[in-house]
């Protein structure tokens, strides 16, 4: 017999063998160098004729493919794949960038075992293949086991009885040596059917006698499978199978029945049940299983007229443990949400499909459950609610559970939710519909700052598709040259000079200047912030490369970086090129971070700082005294200057507190010998106070707001011309107007 072509053999079990199928070379390098480095062996080809021809004479324990290559897509080679000799049950995994219905059940029509939309998360991919390689062996088991059970039958029967039918009666019952034995009872033993039949468990035999009773009076087979107590208290499942045989008798009718032991074929069936519906870490129904119940729910509420709703629950920061304690312990505290989801909500593991059709009217009051839909992301299913009273009730519920601590490597960890509802029919005519609408609930929790519950409503979906066509905007505003840079000067009120200047990026979109505040939020959700933050690197250099060299201008201009350009590779090395490139020495790049950047991943923050430093680069802590840093943490990270935030120097001269705070940053840094500013600066008051507790250097709307590089040039040079002095002849509006941002609250 040929060895089938997903045959895993022990070395293969060691390093499964996949067969990698994707046109484009980037794709396989990086999805290929992932498998590799879980451990997978793998190959790779660009096109689906190139992988048939490799199927048809290697073999692979699974097949990784593409659904869009020009030569043969996805669909058409995962249908050739099944039509190979012996290649019917071959895992295949389909990578698809289309999230509609259709191509997911397009995918599964073709032959595909599974699929998944494409993400930078390898994580994923690898669980997955690991997932189908596990479920594959464990349905090879059970194929191997039917085979061995079938040639069992044919030679021995397992064990057999047989009766006959008199008068109605069942009489004559013989049990074989073989039978006796299945049954856990002695050799010697003749039990009667009803001693037999005590030992099935109570359910199943009243089903038994009832189908046992229908078939003797119309002479039809039995088959059942049915659960049975040994004498010894051991618990097994025995598949019965009996059919009358010919007999001339007109007042007796024969039977001869096949019992075997299913245990283990239905424990396989279990396990497989088990995998394909629940997740494999928190025990709760997957996606698919999730969803489903959520369809069946839906239908019930369309046809008794009653209401239904889903959850959405998504853990609030929850990568920061994942990076800080390890996947080890993210994946403990996944399964402790799990366990304390269960509690919020009537879970039901199983469903019985049968009782969903029934004509009990609460039938479908069995599909409430929570699910995992991957990741942090967990689905609660409330088939029946009264109003929406009940799912904000049930979500205070689910948000007051998780608020309380979770003890993880010996320590407490608090963990918050996002939790987004929509209710069926009034939030959507479809389970993606209300998914759809929860998930836009949810994540106007997260811009609301978390830790809470929203309904959905129509004017998210307004919001979404408004931030859709920014995003949108976003990505072409780079192509069309359409940021601009104006920089807004640093200011030593003792020598009435400008000292440094920080550049600020703004978008001239349509005609209009749009502020930071509406797009950075959105560059950042995009990861457009990277592309951007590198174009402003590159435009802050060449403009100080201009002062230079046509105004003579030396001065150091900061540029704020966002957390994400800290932890990528590369950064130091890039702003070494573009120092190089134009000509500008390091120390007059100054890089702006926030206390929170500075906190989020302190080894690599550390680091990348370090090694910014040791290039010359300056690093300024941004709106000091609004995060939560330690005081250790400054003197270990190379911190040149603090910024104190414009909430404090708003409430010089007006509150004694805010004087306190401000007089305390001036002495740390002065104490830790970092050079401080003050931001937001607007009257000359706060000039004063400033300067009686240290503070010469200050940025705000006193001296100038955000200009054009050469109304920048210009306001450097008249303060170089003017007498030094006190700086209240400079608070007078200047002869020459500047240009002024149209909405200075935002010009930051």
């Amino acid at each position: 017999m040929p060895t089938p072509a997903f045959a895993i053999s022990s070395e293969a079990l060691r390093s499964p063998r996949v067969l990698l199928v994707d046109d484009d070379p980037l794709a396989r390098l990086v999805t290929g160098s992932a498998l590799q480095q879980a451990g997978f062996l793998v190959d790779t080809v660009e096109g689906g004729h190139a992988a048939l021809a490799r199927l048809r004479t290697e073999s692979f324990d699974a097949v990784i493919v593409d659904a869009m290559m020009p030569d043969l897509d996805g669909f058409d080679l995962c249908r050739q794949v099944r039509e190979l000799p012996l290649h019917e049950h071959l895992p295949v995994l389909m990578l698809t960038g289309l999230e509609d219905d259709a191509s997911i059940s397009r995918a599964y029509q073709a032959g595909a075992t599974d699929f998944l939309i494409k993400t930078a998360h390898s994580r994923l991919l690898v669980g997955r293949l690991q997932y189908m390689l596990r479920a594959a062996q464990t349905r090879r088991e059970l194929v191997q086991s039917q085979a061995s059970l079938a040639r069992a039958q044919r030679l021995a029967r397992m064990g057999s009885c047989s009766w006959f039918v008199g008068r109605g009666l069942p009489e004559g019952f013989n049990l074989s040596l073989e039978g006796r034995l299945v049954l856990g009872l002695v050799r010697t033993e003749h039990p009667t059917m009803h001693q037999v039949l005590r030992l099935i468990q109570p359910s199943d035999r009243r089903e038994l006698i009832r189908l046992m009773r229908q078939a003797l009076w119309q002479r039809q087979s039995v088959r059942a499978d049915v659960g049975i107590t040994l004498r010894n208290g051991q618990r097994r499942v025995i598949h019965l199978d009996a059919e009358p045989e010919i007999s001339t008798l007109v007042d007796r009718v024969p039977y001869t029945c096949v019992i075997q032991d299913f245990t283990d074929r239905r424990h396989a069936e279990d396990r497989i049940r088990r995998l394909a519906d629940f997740d494999t870490l928190t025990g709760l129904p997957n996606r698919r299983h999730i969803l489903s119940r959520g369809e069946h729910a839906l239908q019930a509420s369309r046809r008794r007229g009653h209401l239904m709703a889903l959850l959405l629950i998504d853990l609030d920061r929850f990568k920061v443990i994942n990076d800080t304690l390890g996947h080890t312990v993210g994946d403990q505290l996944l399964v402790e949400v799990a366990a304390r989801l269960r509690e919020c909500v009537r879970h039901v593991d199983q469903v019985h499909e049968g009782a969903l059709h029934t004509p009990n009217p609460r039938s479908h009051r069995q599909l409430e459950a929570v699910g995992r839909l991957g990741g942090d992301e967990f689905v609660a299913v409330l088939p029946e609610i009264a109003s929406l009273q009940d799912v904000r009730r049930v979500a205070q519920r689910i948000l007051e559970a998780l608020r309380q601590p979770f003890l993880l490597v010996g320590q407490e960890c608090f963990v918050t939710a996002s939790v987004g509802l929509s209710v069926f029919p009034g939030d959507g005519e479809t389970v993606v519909d209300l998914m759809r609408n929860a998930d836009l609930a949810m994540y106007a929790v997260k811009a609301a700052g978390r830790d809470g519950a929203i309904a959905y409503d129509p004017h998210l979906s307004q919001r979404a598709l408004e931030r859709l066509e920014l995003e949108s905007a976003l990505h072409k505003a780079l192509e069309r040259d359409e940021l601009v840079m104006l920089y807004q000067p640093t200011v030593d009120a003792s020598r009435s000079r400008v000292d440094s200047a920080e550049a600020l990026m703004r978008w001239q979109r349509d005609g209009r200047l749009v502020m930071p505040g509406e797009f950075i939020p959105v560059a950042e959700d995009s990861g457009l912030i990277v592309s951007m933050t590198e174009w402003a690197l590159r435009t802050v250099a060449r403009q100080i490369a201009r002062w230079r060299r046509d105004r003579g201008i030396e001065m150091a201009v900061s540029v704020n970086m966002p957390a994400r350009m800290l932890s990528r590779m590369g950064l130091i090395d890039f702003i070494r090129s573009v120092t190089e490139e134009t000509g500008v020495p390091p120390t007059q790049l100054r890089l702006e971070i926030t206390e929170t950047t500075l906190m989020e991943d302190v080894s690599q923050v550390l680091e990348v700082l370090a090694g910014l430093r040791q290039l010359g680069v300056e690093i300024s802590i941004d709106d000091f005294g609004t995060g939560y840093s330690s005081l250790v943490h400054f003197t270990r990270h190379p911190v040149g200057e603090l910024k104190i935030d414009r909430d404090f120097v708003n409430g010089l001269g007006i509150e004694s507190r805010s004087e306190g705070v401000v007089a305390a940053v001036i002495a740390m840094a002065k104490a830790l010998e970092l050079k401080v500013v003050a931001e937001g600066v607007e009257t000359l008051e706060q000039l004063r106070v400033l300067q009686r507790l240290g503070c010469h250097r200050m940025q705000g709307f006193l001296f100038a707001p955000a200009l054009a590089a050469e109304d920048l040039a210009e306001f450097h040079d008249r303060l170089e011309r003017l007498p030094l002095g006190p700086w209240c002849a400079l608070a007078e509006p200047p002869s020459v107007p500047l240009p002024v941002d149209p909405n200075p609250q935002l010009a930051r």
